[in-house]
C-alpha cells in the first residue's frame, strides 16, 4: 500500500493536479485499495488536521498583513527603507532586501510578500534601470524571508505538527537566521551591482528625511515588537497575538485614514480565499501524514538512516539534503506536516537540538519555495512582472546560491538559531 500511496502522488503531481488535492487523491486510492478502513476516516482525519488553537493564527496572520497592505502601511514602509539605503550601489536592491525584512514581522508569508511589497520593489527597481530578470530575481529570493522571521505561518504549522518545540521558541529561532539571509542577499546584490553598473548616485536623504519617513513607518515597524513583545511577556499566546496584530492594523489603518469600510469587505474576501487553499491544504496533508504513519514508513525509514554511521553532523546534512530535494517537488505547508513526523525522530535520536532542526528545516523549505518546478513564489513573481519563468529561474542561480550559503551556515552552526531562545530561558 505504501508504493501505491507514493505512485498515485508522484503521478498526479506530474501531471500538474494541485497539491491540496494530490494528497487527497492518493490517500483516497490508497484506502479503497486497502479495505481496510472505512471511508469516514477521510473527513475525520482532515476535520481533526483543522481542529487545533494554534492553527487559528494562520488565517489572523493573512487577514493582518492584507489590512496592512490595503491601509498603505506598505508604501511607508517602502519610502522608509529608501530613505536608509537608497543612496548605496545597488540601492532599490537594498530597498527591496530591507522592505521584505520588515514586511516580514506583519505577514509571515512568502507569497504575501512576493505578491505585495517584493512586486512592488521589482517595478521600482526596473523603473530605476534594473534589467527586469535581476530585479524579479531579487525579489523572488527576498520573498523567502517572510516565513523566517517572526511571525511565521510555517512555524505554527511545524508547531501544530511537532510538540517538542513551541511556536513562541521559533518564533525566536527564525530571528537570526532571517536577518542573516537578509545581510547576505544584500552583499551579494551589492556584489553584482557594482560589477554591473546597477544603481548609484542617488542622493543621501538627510537625517531629517529619514526621521519624517521612521516616523510614518513606525506604526508598522511596531507590529512584530508587539507580537514578540507581548508573547514573551506572557501577555497572550501566538494565536491571540496574530488577533491582536488585526485589530492593531485595523486600529491604525482608520486612525490615519488609509482604509475604509468600505474596503473591509474586499480584504476579508481575500483573506478567506487565501486561507482556505491554506487549509485545505492543511487537511489532506493530515490524512496523507497519517497514511504514512500506519504503514510505518517513518520507522522503515528512521531504521534505514540510524543504519548508516553517520554520526550528528553527517545526519543533519543527510537530512538536510533529503528535505532540499522534497523542496523542489512539494509545496511548503503539506511538506512541513509530511516530513516533520518522518524526519524528525531520526533528527532527535541522533541527538540534535528539536529547536535546532526545526530551523533547518523551516528554512530548507523556505528555500524550495524558489526552486523550480514547483517554486510558488517563482510563479507569483512571473505573474506580477510579466517575466517568463526560464528567465526568472536563470537569473535567481546566483541568489538560490547565496541562500544555500545560509542555510549551510545555519545548519553547522546550531547557535545560528539557539542563541536568542536561551537568552530567553530555552535550553542550556
Amino acid at each position: 500500500m505504501t508504493a501505491l500511496l507514493l505512485c498515485v502522488f508522484a503521478a498526479s503531481l506530474i501531471i500538474g493536479v494541485p497539491i491540496a488535492f494530490v494528497m487527497g487523491i492518493a490517500s483516497l486510492a490508497v484506502l479503497l485499495a486497502d479495505g481496510s478502513f472505512p471511508l469516514l476516516v477521510v473527513p475525520q482525519r482532515m476535520f481533526n488536521g483543522l481542529d487545533s488553537f494554534p492553527l487559528m493564527a494562520v488565517p489572523f496572520f493573512i487577514l493582518a498583513a492584507d489590512l496592512m497592505t490595503a491601509g498603505r502601511i506598505t508604501a511607508a514602509l517602502l519610502r522608509f527603507s529608501q530613505a536608509l539605503v537608497g543612496h548605496i550601489r545597488g540601492g532599490m536592491g537594498h530597498v527591496n532586501v530591507l522592505i521584505s525584512v520588515f514586511f516580514a514581522g506583519i505577514s509571515g508569508s512568502a507569497l504575501a510578500d512576493a505578491a505585495g511589497p517584493s512586486a512592488i520593489a521589482m517595478r521600482m527597481m526596473a523603473r530605476a534601470g534594473y534589467p527586469l530578470p535581476y530585479a524579479a530575481a531579487l525579489s523572488a529570493a527576498t520573498a523567502t524571508i517572510g516565513p523566517v522571521i517572526p511571525p511565521s505561518i510555517i512555524m505554527v504549522i511545524y508547531g501544530i505538527t511537532e510538540p517538542r518545540v513551541s511556536i513562541s521558541q521559533m518564533f525566536m529561532a527564525g530571528i537570526l537566521p532571517g536577518l542573516l539571509m537578509g545581510l547576505a542577499l544584500a552583499a551579494a546584490n551589492f556584489v553584482i551591482s557594482r560589477r554591473h553598473g546597477h544603481g548609484g548616485g542617488a542622493a543621501r536623504a538627510s537625517l531629517r528625511d529619514i526621521a519624517a519617513t521612521a516616523l510614518k513607518a513606525a506604526p508598522a515597524i511596531l507590529v512584530p515588537a508587539i507580537i514578540l513583545g507581548g508573547i514573551l511577556g506572557g501577555i497572550f499566546t501566538p494565536t491571540e497575538a496574530a488577533a491582536v496584530a488585526v485589530f492593531y492594523a485595523m486600529l491604525i489603518g482608520f486612525l490615519q485614514g488609509t482604509l475604509t469600510l468600505a474596503l473591509l469587505p474586499q480584504i476579508f474576501l481575500r483573506s478567506a480565499l487565501l486561507t482556505s487553499a491554506v487549509l485545505l491544504i492543511v487537511s489532506t496533508a493530515s490524512i496523507f501524514a497519517w497514511l504514512l504513519t500506519v504503514y510505518q514508513v517513518p520507522q522503515s525509514f528512521a531504521a534505514a538512516i540510524t543504519a548508516l554511521p553517520l554520526g550528528q553532523i553527517g545526519t543533519l546534512l543527510l537530512l538536510a539534503l533529503l528535505i532540499l530535494i522534497c523542496g523542489l517537488f512539494i509545496d511548503t505547508i503539506p511538506a512541513v506536516i509530511v516530513l516533520t513526523p518522518i524526519l524528525a525522530p531520526i533528527a532527535f535520536s541522533a541527538g540534535i537540538d528539536p529547536l535546532h532542526f526545526a530551523m533547518v528545516l523551516i528554512l530548507n523549505l523556505t528555500i524550495g519555495m524558489v526552486t523550480p518546478p514547483v517554486g510558488p513564489v517563482l510563479f507569483v513573481i512571473c505573474t506580477v512582472g510579466k517575466i517568463r519563468i526560464e528567465v526568472l529561474t536563470r537569473a535567481i542561480l546566483p541568489f538560490l546560491a547565496v541562500q544555500i550559503t545560509v542555510l549551510l551556515a545555519i545548519t553547522l552552526i546550531p547557535d545560528l538559531s539557539l542563541t536568542i531562545p536561551r537568552l530567553f530561558g530555552y535550553g542550556g
